[in-house]
């Protein structure tokens, strides 16, 4: 079966390519109805991960966010129409200790293995988790990501002391909102504070406890437990400050991605006996549990249809590059491209 691929070959520039797939019991066809654009994929687009590792990953088709309808089932556990969320995450192989998503050997969508941008995308049938009918479609085309701070939330479950009555969150972005939002759902009694530098966003928090402009933290505010979701050069920044505020044994939850070595004081690390982890990208049961999360959450479905910033209706290469240059442009919220190619 002929497919057509719609390839990054160089910055800004997309090409379309002739696929041949084949069909076997082992895959499922899924159209692509509603893909979400990724500070990741816009790295890809402007070239800005450096020329040596553009070199080696494209051509390839970006994205790894979105949700479609399945096409084609040869096993017919799908019907045709049912709405899916694709998981990006291939493995090939199991560890009874290393979770997928950090398995060297995993492959994954838009990051050196073609993304979504596809007329039709041909998945493991384990990469597809089952939505339902009434979903909002725009909010679950960004269910990846929502998924990186489930799965988050998971490893800090099985690694945090039992103090948990009040968390901080760095970062007052799409991450940081996801964050704060699975927190107040999932701790009810808790104090959950945001900490971010810009105001306007920081007015969207309107469910937490306490939104701290990071320069103007009360003198005697401590926290429990913290996720840091700011990333780039920002990482380093509320790393420090997080240190400064956490009590002793607590665990500081690293999600945000930095294209350089960060410093922070590991002396304090030591005398407060706190514990760093990072967690990276999701796998199927946080995709599970972000569906389930998202099915019985009507609420929290509308705060996260905040973050919708822009959605584009795509039906060639030209709206693509609209889309990408629209969300460069964008100070707020997820740009989500509506797939009619």
């Amino acid at each position: 079966m002929i497919n057509q691929v719609y390839r990054l070959v160089s910055e800004r520039q997309f090409e379309v390519a002739n696929i041949d797939e084949t069909l076997t019991e082992d895959v499922v066809v899924v159209r692509p109805t509603y893909l979400s654009i990724c500070a990741a994929d816009q790295r890809y687009y402007t070239g800005s991960r450096g020329k040596e590792i553009l070199a080696k990953k494209l051509p390839m088709a970006l994205i790894h966010e979105g949700v479609g309808e399945v096409v084609y089932d040869a096993k017919k556990e799908f019907p045709i129409g049912t709405k899916v969320v694709m998981i990006p995450n291939t493995p090939m192989e199991s560890d009874p200790v290393i979770a997928e998503n950090y398995l060297r050997s995993t492959k994954f969508r838009s990051s050196g293995f073609d993304g979504l941008m596809q007329d039709n995308v041909f998945m493991r049938r384990d990469r597809l988790v089952v939505l339902p009918e009434d979903m909002d479609m725009s909010v679950a085309a960004f269910s990846e990501l929502i998924s990186v701070a489930v799965h988050a939330l998971l490893r800090f479950d099985s690694r945090a002391d039992q103090n948990r009555s009040s968390f901080g969150v760095w970062g007052d972005g799409n991450l940081g909102f996801i964050m704060t939002l699975l927190l107040k759902d999932k701790y009810p009694d808790a104090k959950v504070y945001i900490f971010g530098k810009t105001p306007y966003k920081l007015d969207f928090f309107s469910f937490v406890d306490g939104a701290y402009n990071i320069d103007e933290i009360p003198e005697d505010l401590e926290i429990d437990q913290a996720f840091e979701c700011a990333g780039g050069r920002g990482s380093q920044y509320a790393v420090s400050q997080i240190i400064d505020l956490i009590k002793p044994e607590g665990t500081i939850s690293l999600l945000g991605v930095s294209e350089y070595p960060i410093e922070f004081n590991t002396r304090m690390v030591l005398e407060k006996g706190l514990t760093v982890y990072g967690s990276s990208r999701s796998g199927r049961v946080d995709f599970v549990e972000t569906v389930r999360f998202l099915n019985e959450n009507k609420r929290a479905v509308e705060y996260l249809a905040n973050l919708v910033g822009e959605i584009h209706n795509v039906r060639s290469i030209q709206d693509v590059i609209e889309a990408f240059e629209s969300d460069l442009r964008s100070p707020w919220g997820k740009t989500v491209m509506s797939w009619n190619i």
